[in-house]
């Protein structure tokens, strides 16, 4: 017989369905090398990576980010969503086979999966419609927050009520922003984080006040890491690859 633990026992249990997705952040740095090659080289390049994008997001849900002049340590992020990692690996194979290839850099990568949350399904005291389950779809804002998150362990000992009630106050803090949506991805025995998390909006303020609301929080005792953290604005292809250089 398998013993389960108190925090364990109440626990609902979560049972996805085949329609799970991939949420897959890729970060790209461009090596200055790229900047000094001649104007015709670089023509080539970049209407080849576009094209590249364009041809490999078939069966993805693909949106495409800025960093430059925001972090020093990369330029620019893909973000992709999917019913499988084929989809990923090809899209990526696809941006390293062209011109630009050998000039780029991965310095973050981070996987996670959709789940439903077991604080918020149905049956679940805290249960409000728009939450984000099995399926998530880009919102088309101008900005997308991104970082990775981990708890510490001493959260996942707590019983199922006591960690529902600290969630209950972040979810009431999350409410009073309906512009900020989120996308959480869990990637237990995945990647290096315990989830992925990103958060769609149009004003970098609305994020700042509830991040700051949400410090003094009593679960915020039990975060582990949360960076780092990516500030992204929203670019289509044409125009992301002209800012960026290529």
């Amino acid at each position: 017989m398998t013993h389960r633990t108190a925090a364990q026992a109440r626990s609902p249990t979560i049972r996805p369905n085949d329609a799970r997705q991939y949420l897959k952040y890729t970060f790209l740095k461009l090596r200055p090398e790229w900047r000094r090659l001649p104007a015709t080289e670089r023509e080539r390049g970049r209407q080849a990576f576009v094209h590249a994008l364009a041809q490999h997001s078939e069966g993805l849900a693909l949106r495409t980010y800025s960093l430059v002049g925001i972090r020093g340590d990369c330029d620019v992020l893909i973000w992709t969503i999917g019913p499988d990692l084929d989809g990923v690996q090809k899209l990526v194979c696809a941006l390293q086979a062209t011109p630009v290839g050998g000039y780029l850099d991965i310095p973050y990568s981070f996987l996670g999966m959709s789940q439903p949350s077991q604080y918020t399904g149905a049956g679940t005291p805290h249960a409000h419609q728009g939450q984000e389950g099995n399926r998530h779809h880009p919102k088309g804002k101008k900005f997308l927050f991104v970082y990775p998150f981990v708890k510490k362990r001493e959260w996942y000992g707590l019983p199922y009520e006591e960690r529902g009630r600290m969630m209950a106050a972040h979810f009431r803090a999350g409410h009073k922003y309906p512009d900020i949506h989120i996308h959480t991805g869990y990637s237990f025995g995945l990647d290096d984080q315990e989830f992925i998390l990103a958060f769609e909006g149009d004003r970098p303020g609305d994020f700042l006040d509830l991040v700051q609301e949400l410090r003094p929080t009593e679960a915020s005792k039990y975060t582990e890491l949360e960076t780092p953290i990516f500030t992204c604005v929203a670019m289509p292809p044409e125009a992301l690859v002209q800012q960026w250089g290529l």
